[in-house]
């Protein structure tokens, strides 16, 4: 995620880190050799009758605009489904353990094995919807009777809930926590794996392929074929027009692209390394931790991992 100061109105216009425009680049380049093919040639097609007018287009691009519209708005909403989930995932974490330390104040050993495993839960979770190896994670929280039953499951997430939900159980049966703390801790349990089958939807169900791919193909034929139209009528001023409606769309349709997925670890994803820094930092001063780890903050080019 993109984490920049606000800047002048002025300024702005000239921002690159953050912008899209780095990764398009290329592709407005290649309209750009379009239109001054298209300037080359216009004497010879518009010679034999073959001249395209702005009339399509103006259609198309009316069908274009309100296709990418949606198309944005799916993908917008699937970006913020994902950070609600997130932020769930934050109050949850604060709620488990403040029940789990004012019921059981003096059970300290068990309040930092619950806290561990949380933690542990966040990063597995991180990795598993980014698809990154999540063993150097399991290895720094986890004992190592532990770590092999987690490191070794199919779904590492799931079995930590797992672990959490027979350490409360097994607390219970000892008669430590009444039934009502049970309940409200199991709710709670309840509730991450809500968050857990919730990121795992988004993660599993993209937006249907075949309507990415006509509205993909739709966008590059209209940006290849209309520079054959406004050479017609703008002459050299086709260039800037072309490059700048371009522009406009394609980035559009690239930003679509990046926001469907929000897990991964491009410009405009979720920050998961800083949300699961933070939830670490706050379980553990939760439980007075003599160290705490450094807050992950935004590189040079002002981007939260």
């Amino acid at each position: 995620m993109i984490v920049r100061p606000q800047h002048h109105w002025f300024r702005r216009l000239f921002i690159w880190h953050g912008s899209v425009l780095s990764k398009i680049l290329f592709r407005l380049v290649l309209n750009l050799a379009m239109t001054l093919v298209a300037l080359f040639c216009v004497r010879w097609y518009a010679g034999w009758g073959m001249t395209l007018t702005l009339a399509p287009f103006s259609l198309l691009g009316l069908a274009i605009a309100i296709a990418l519209g949606f198309r944005n708005n799916a993908s917008y909403a699937r970006f913020i489904e994902a950070r609600k989930l997130w932020g769930s995932l934050l109050i949850t974490h604060r709620s488990l353990l403040r029940q789990f330390k004012s019921m059981l104040p003096d059970a300290v050993s068990e309040s930092e094995e619950c806290a561990a495993l949380q933690i542990t839960f966040t990063y597995a979770l991180k990795h598993q919807l980014r698809g990154s190896d999540p063993s150097a994670d399991l290895a720094r929280l986890l004992p190592a009777d532990l770590f092999s039953q987690v490191h070794h499951s199919q779904a590492p997430s799931n079995r930590v809930l797992l672990l959490l939900g027979q350490k409360i159980g097994r607390l219970r049966s000892a008669g430590r926590i009444s039934d009502i703390l049970f309940h409200a801790l199991d709710t709670n349990l309840n509730q991450l794996s809500v968050i857990l089958g919730g990121c795992e939807r988004i993660e599993n169900t993209p937006i249907p392929f075949a309507y990415t791919l006509i509205l993909h193909r739709t966008v590059y034929l209209f940006c290849s074929l209309l520079p054959f139209a406004l050479v017609v009528e703008l002459r050299y001023m086709a260039i800037l027009v072309s490059v700048f409606v371009s522009y406009t769309l394609v980035s559009l349709e690239y930003l679509a692209e990046e926001l469907e997925e929000p897990f991964g670890t491009g410009d405009n994803h979720l920050p998961l390394d800083a949300i699961c820094n933070g939830i670490e930092i706050n379980l553990l001063e939760m439980n007075d931790a003599a160290q705490l780890p450094c807050k992950h903050l935004p590189n040079r080019n002002y981007q939260l991992s």
